[in-house]
């Protein structure tokens, strides 16, 4: 038996242990809730706080990719991001959608990956494929910051966890 100064000891530091985070007891995943979805819209980090970056959906047509022409038609879209540091920056999710504004296809796009604009705003261009091209009626970006993803509980139980972007759009979601 150990002598009672270990005893009475124990459980502070049991105590110390749990709130210092070295406990499973405290990790907890969440997931944001998705923003409105737009041709322009305010970047917003998981907490639902808008970044200082807008997105923007230039331009949109329906064309053969040129790596693929006997394809079909897909979505080419031209992007910017105003207000994007060039080394890093969000991710948003780019969507062609119909005329209820069902997803027909989506893919991330990143401000890492532009190129500098004259107006030193940061731009580019990307490709959709979708199931059924002559029914889309526009491409719309998701305001969520998709760039980071922060470790959950279930990959790291002592330092994961918090709030996570939500599930990428994808075919017949409504945005």
């Amino acid at each position: 038996m150990f002598p009672a100064r270990f005893r009475t000891g124990a459980l502070p530091a049991l105590l110390l242990l749990t709130l210092s985070g070295c406990s499973s007891w405290g990790c907890a995943d969440t997931t944001a809730k998705r923003g409105e979805a737009g041709v322009s819209v305010r970047v917003e980090n998981t907490y639902g706080q808008r970044s200082g970056v807008t997105a923007e959906v230039v331009d949109w047509r329906l064309r053969p990719h040129p790596q693929a022409p006997s394809e079909g038609d897909r979505v080419h879209f031209t992007y910017r991001f105003d207000g994007a540091g060039e080394h890093s920056g969000p991710a948003v999710d780019a969507c062609a959608v119909d005329a209820k504004r069902v997803a027909l296809g989506c893919l991330t796009v990143h401000a890492s990956g532009a190129r500098h604009l004259p107006d030193g705003a940061l731009g580019g261009d990307d490709w959709l494929t979708v199931e059924r091209p002559e029914r889309v009626a526009g491409v719309l970006l998701i305001p969520n910051d998709r760039s980071y993803e922060p470790r959950g509980c279930a990959q790291d139980v002592k330092d994961g966890g918090g709030t996570h972007p939500p599930a990428p759009a994808g075919p017949g979601d409504r945005l």
